[in-house]
C-alpha cells in the first residue's frame, strides 16, 4: 500500500512538473521594440502610428486651456481659478523648465544665458507686465524667437500654472510695502520692503 501511495505521489509530482514546463507564452514569436523585421518593407518591426492618431487625453478640444486663446485672440482670463496650489505648482514647474534661461526672478539672467545662450526679455518690463496671460501660454506652446516650444514637455494646465507664477513674480517685483498683507511683512528682509524701499 505504501508503494502505491508513493508511486501515486510521484506521478502527481511529475505531472505538475511537466505542466510547469510549457513555455508557449514565454517563447511566442514576437518582435521586441526597435527590432529589425524582414517582413515589412521599411525593415522596422515597430509600425508608425495611423495618421491623425491622438494620444488619450491629448485631444485638445478646449482652445483656451490648450492654446491660451479664445476665438484666435490671446486670452485675458485664466481657464480655472488661480489658487495658492496652482501658483505653487507653477513655481515648481517654472524652476524646472523656465529658470535655466529666465532665472528664478524672471529677469532673464539664467545659467544658460550666462553660458552664451541668447538672453530672453525680462518679465518685469512694461510690455510683458501688460501682456495678457494668454501670451505666456501661447509662447510656451508655440515658442517665440530663440525660445523653443514646450508643448510636449509642459502639459496645458501646467503652462497656465507657470503663467500664474510669472504674474506673481511680476507683482512681487513691483509691489509696495502697503500691498503686502500685514501678517507677511515680518518675513521680508530686514529694513526693506518688497521692491527694496526702506521700511
Amino acid at each position: 500500500m505504501r508503494n502505491d501511495t508513493a508511486l501515486g505521489a510521484l506521478v502527481v509530482a511529475c505531472a505538475l512538473a511537466a505542466a510547469g514546463c510549457r513555455l508557449d507564452m514565454h517563447d511566442q514569436p514576437k518582435y521586441t521594440p526597435l527590432r529589425q523585421s524582414d517582413f515589412f518593407a521599411d525593415g522596422r518591426a515597430a509600425r508608425p502610428l495611423v495618421e491623425g492618431t491622438v494620444a488619450r487625453g491629448m485631444l485638445g478640444e478646449d482652445e483656451l486651456l490648450v492654446s491660451g486663446k479664445t476665438n484666435g485672440q490671446l486670452a485675458t482670463e485664466f481657464p480655472f481659478p488661480v489658487t495658492a496650489e496652482v501658483v505653487a505648482r507653477g513655481r515648481e514647474r517654472y524652476d524646472v523648465f523656465c529658470s535655466p534661461c529666465h532665472d528664478r526672478t524672471g529677469a532673464g539672467n539664467g545659467m544658460i544665458v550666462r553660458r552664451g545662450y541668447r538672453r530672453p526679455p525680462s518679465f518685469h518690463q512694461d510690455r510683458l507686465r501688460q501682456a495678457p496671460p494668454g501670451h505666456f501660454v501661447d509662447v510656451m506652446t508655440n515658442g517665440f524667437g530663440a525660445m523653443p516650444d514646450y508643448r510636449v514637455q509642459v502639459p496645458p494646465r501646467d503652462r497656465w500654472a507657470i503663467t500664474a507664477y510669472i504674474r506673481a513674480l511680476q507683482l512681487s517685483a513691483n509691489a509696495t510695502l502697503s500691498e503686502v498683507p500685514p501678517e507677511e511683512r515680518e518675513s521680508l528682509a530686514p529694513g526693506t520692503g518688497p521692491s527694496g524701499e526702506p521700511r
